[in-house]
Parts: structure tokens; sequence; C-alpha cells
């Protein structure tokens, strides 16, 4: 009796107790039964994660237990540990990708005109006092090598902090519009979505979970929160196979979650053949979501754009930085800090393909995801994975209710035909080797994207954007939400003698600047009620 009670106390030590999941946060794996030796228990769960001498379950309602992987049977033991070594292999994939791009992953310093100047002037001032006063030379000097030192120090990610303007973010948001909604208030930048792609969705999968994507409900107070305020955390945490297993790590700018790179088993989604040619795939909710930076959406948005922005706050840009250049030197984090102050990401082809490590500070609950986090809602049980399986196409219905998605086992070809109600039901039929076999289900009633008029999601604040500066032969201009272009009255250069040398009455993201000769001007941008005045360099 004793010894019952000593092991169910080691069970609920190690027990996450009963946590519900949200099901988009998870994909779907194979489930077993697994039997506790001594206490003749019989658990039907999902292998989740191992971590030090436990095995953590996922049991079919969402929850998660921990166990101590000795109180298995044998075969159960052998089992986790043949999950834990085939992890490890493909994971040493990954390492081995990393080892070859250590070089590009080494930060190099970058000044800005601003620090060199005053370090410029700093030793002019100092040679003035080596002539005239000796003995404050030392002292003086000693701290300007030590202000030096500490202003010119790469990587310190920790002495920097910047804040995230929600009309960029809204801006970067905007080539999805209306299909998504933006909104945001002191703290959190919301998107609105049904989390559907406006490309083919699932295509080329060869390792398929048998889920489909559906519309989800990302509406309201289930909406996706981004952070407006990061703060850059003391020790960035990685994203891993230990970490953010479950739930987005970012929004991708068409209103999509985007996952950790590795599954909830541990595995890299992209080697495993989880993920179709754009990234993304369904899970146990039948909820499409990317495991990898989309980049196909920069055959929509500009490739100076973000593609995507973290759950930490801060921008995903493609392999261009924002004004335009080649992508700069990455940190371990894989990213840097922009011209503007500001860190943001890039995505890559290769591991970790996005974020190596949360730079932000985020919330990570027990289940392993980022809180706050949106929920996606499932309509049927999740079902297993189909061995040798490849997704041909899936096309959706013109009326917009539904997909046939198709695919090849070997030389057959199979079907699934599903559509939905504007009552929620939801019909599954599957058309394997000529048979159909049909199931429904009733869901949620499907939701309807928010649409907000840009001009009443016009902020008080409008930030004009002029780079570069100082500038040579072009200047460019931009807003920091899109939506304001269509209100400037007039855009004028001034020089320095309070001339108009160059006006129009329509907007101009250009400026030639081959006409002016060198010297400091003005531009001056009427819009809407407001006067906005720069000062520019022309040299």
């Amino acid at each position: 009796m004793k010894r019952i009670v000593i092991v169910i106390l080691a069970l609920l030590s190690v027990s996450i107790g009963n946590l519900v999941a949200h099901s988009a946060h998870y994909d779907n794996v194979n489930t077993k039964q697994w039997y506790i030796e001594k206490q003749h228990q019989v658990i039907d769960a999902t292998f989740y994660f191992s971590r030090n001498d436990s095995a953590f379950f996922e049991k079919s309602d969402g929850s998660v237990i921990g166990l101590p992987i000795n109180i298995l049977t044998a075969n159960d033991q052998n089992f986790v540990k043949a999950k834990i070594v085939e992890i490890e292999q493909i994971n040493k994939k990954i390492e081995q990708v990393k080892l070859k791009n250590t070089a590009s992953q080494i930060h190099t310093p970058k000044f800005n005109l601003i620090e060199v100047g005053l370090f410029v002037l700093g030793g002019l001032l100092l040679l003035v006092l080596a002539k005239t006063n000796k003995r404050l030379f030392v002292p003086i000097a000693s701290a300007f090598v030590l202000v030096s030192f500490v202003g010119f120090k790469s990587g310190n990610i920790g002495k920097r902090a910047t804040t995230t303007s929600p009309t960029f973010m809204d801006s970067a948001f905007s080539y999805y519009k209306p299909s998504i909604n933006t909104r945001w208030d002191n703290t959190y930048f919301y998107v609105e979505s049904k989390g559907i792609a406006d490309h083919e969705m699932m295509i080329g999968i060869t390792s398929w979970q048998q889920q489909v994507p559906i519309p989800q409900c990302y509406i309201g107070s289930n909406a996706w929160s981004i952070p407006l305020n990061p703060v850059i955390a003391t020790t960035p945490v990685p994203v891993n196979n230990k970490h953010f297993l479950r739930g987005a790590v970012a929004i991708a700018v068409n209103g999509i979650a985007i996952f950790n790179p590795y599954t909830n088993t541990g595995v890299d989604a992209f080697l495993d053949g989880q993920l179709d040619n754009f990234g993304g795939h369904s899970g146990r909710a039948d909820d499409y979501h990317y495991h990898i930076a989309p980049t196909v959406l920069y055959n929509k948005i500009p490739k100076t754009s973000p593609i995507a922005f973290a759950l930490d706050g801060f921008a995903i840009y493609g392999t261009l930085e924002p004004d335009g250049s080649a992508m700069k030197t990455l940190d371990a984090n894989h990213g840097h800090y922009g011209s503007n102050g500001a860190y943001h990401y890039h995505s890559s082809s290769s591991a970790p393909y996005m974020i190596g490590n949360m730079v932000g500070k985020v919330t990570e609950d027990s289940t392993l995801q980022i809180i706050p986090q949106a929920a996606a809602k499932g309509v049927r049980p999740a079902l297993t994975p189909l061995k040798g399986a490849v997704i041909t196409h899936c096309y959706p219905y013109p009326t917009g209710d539904g997909y046939k998605l198709t695919y090849t086992v070997g030389s057959e070809k199979d079907t699934v035909d599903y559509s939905w109600t504007s009552a929620g039901k939801f019909t599954y039929k599957f058309i394997v080797n000529g048979v159909t076999t049909v199931n429904t289900y009733n869901g949620s009633k499907p939701c309807t994207v928010p649409v907000t008029s840009a001009v009443n999601n016009l902020p008080k604040e409008i930030i004009l954007n002029i780079y570069p500066n100082p500038a040579t032969d072009i200047v460019n201009l931009s807003f920091s939400n899109e939506g304001q272009k269509s209100l400037v009255k007039k855009i004028a250069v001034i020089n320095s003698l309070g001339k108009v040398v160059f006006a129009t009455d329509n907007f101009v993201n250009k400026i030639d600047l081959n006409q002016f000769s060198s010297g400091i001007y003005y531009i001056s941008v009427d819009i809407a009620s407001q006067s906005i005045t720069q000062k520019i360099i022309v040299h």
C-alpha cells in the first residue's frame, strides 16, 4: 500500500495537472495506450516530449501529464527511448545546417554617423586638453574610453529598448484587408482573421496527418495579440525543441499563425515532410498555420515590408532590409538592429528559418506556448497519419464554403471533399479507392471578419519616414500607415533660404535630388489637417 501511495505522489509531482490546451496549438500524432506496470493502470495518450527522466503525454482532452519513465512497462520504455533517438537524429540535421551557417551568424559591430561623429569630436577635445590642462587629461580620457567601449559594444541587446508603431504594423497588414482586420489599444496590436490563406494550401505534403484547413474564428477576444511595447529579454529564450512547442510564435501579415519549426513531438516539420510548398499545414483542429516564414507572401507585398510579427513584438523581414539593401549580418537570434534603432528578425530557407531566440520578453505557460494566445476550434476528432500519402491539390469551392483535397497513396488517387453551411454544419466526404464515406459534424457558425475604415483607423499622430538622410541622388518618402497617402494635400521641398524648390499636390514616394545643390533642405508635407516638416541633408 505504501509503495502505491509513493508512486501516486510521484505522478502528482511531475504532472502538469489537467492543463486544458487550445486545440489549435498542437499537431496530430499517433495515440497509444501506455501501461503503468506496478499500478496496472492504462493511459490512452500521445507521446509529447521528454525532459530529464520523465516523459510527457497528451490525453484526448488536451491535458498533459508527466510520468517517470521507469514506472512504465519495458515495452513502453523502449518506445519512448526510440522516439527520443528518432528526434535526436532529425535534429542533428538541423545542427549541421547551423554549423555551416556559423560564419553568417557572427554579429559584427556597426556604428551610425552620430556615434562616429561623437567619437571623433571627443578625440579632438582630448587633444585640446592634452595641451591646455594635463591634470584633467588622464581622468577625462579614461572616462572617454569607458563610455566609448559601452556605447560601441556589439550585440548588446539588453542595453537597447524599442517600441513598435501601430500605424507601421497596420501598414504591413494592409495588403490583406478586408480579409483580415486590425485594431489596437495601448498594450497590444490585434489581428482578426479566419486563418485561411489566399494561396493554395496543403499541396506538396508528404507526411500527412489527414487534417484539412477550415475557417477559424480569430475574432474579438480571440484575436491574435502582438505587444506594442516589446521589452528586450535579459536572456533570449531559444525557439527550439524545448520551448514554444505549442501555439504560435509569430503572426504572418495575412493573419495566419506561424508555429515553432519544431512540432510538439520535437521534430523539424519541414525536414519531416509535414509542410506544404508554402511552409504550412493543418493541425488537429483543422487549423491551417505555418511552421516557417511564408515567403510566398512577397508575391503580394513589397519585399521591403515585414512578412510577419513575432509574438514578442518585433518585425520579421525576408532577405532585404527595410530600406531595400541586402540583408546585413545576422546575430545568433537570427536578426539585428535596423538603421532606425529597432530590432527585427529575418527569414531564411534553412534552420532556424525565422527566429533563433525570442529577443523580446514573452510568457511561456506550462504547456510550452506563449500567452496570450488565440485558440482554434475543431469540429471533428483528430485523425492519424496516413503513411505514404502525398497531397496533390486542395481546390477551394467557387462558393467559398468548402474544399476538395486530392492525394495519392502509391498509384491510388483519393479525395477528401468537405464543406460547411452558414449554420455551422460540416460535411466530410472521404473517397478512397472509389468508396465514399460521409461524416457530418455540428460546429460553430462561421465568423465574419470586421471591416474597419482606414480613415477611422487613422491615428492622431502621423509618422512620415524619409530616407536615406543624408542623401545624394534620391530621397524616399513613406508613411507608417499606407492609408495616409491618399490624404496628402501637398509636398514641398524648401531650401535653407526659405525658397520652395520643388512642389506637388500628389503623394510621391521618391524625390530626385540631382536637381538640387548640396546643402540643407526641408521637406514639408500637408496631410489631412496636419503639416509635417523634416530636415534633410543633400550631399
